[in-house]
């Protein structure tokens, strides 16, 4: 039997102003802001090379991050969470 989505990931939420300077212009789900979130990641080569889990911010992410440099990505979705109303 398929697994059914979690209703929790396709609900729509608002971006914060500096989310929507990554991610683009919301509402957007949270799994859709994860998944932008990740290919701005990839595009701008910000995963630690010896530690892939880790992120290594900018600019615009440390914003997101609370100003964290580099965060795991586990926290990253605990720091994004905050920029979703």
């Amino acid at each position: 039997m398929p697994r059914k989505a979690n209703p929790a990931l396709l609900k729509p939420y608002n971006l914060s102003a500096d989310l929507e300077a990554v991610v683009g212009k919301g509402p957007m789900s949270r799994g859709q802001v994860v998944k932008k979130i990740w290919e701005y990641i990839k595009k701008g080569n910000m995963q630690n090379p010896a530690n892939k889990r880790n992120i290594i911010a900018d600019a615009k992410l440390k914003v997101i991050f609370g100003g964290k440099g580099e965060v795991t990505m586990f926290e990253m979705t605990k720091l994004v969470s905050k920029h979703l109303t």
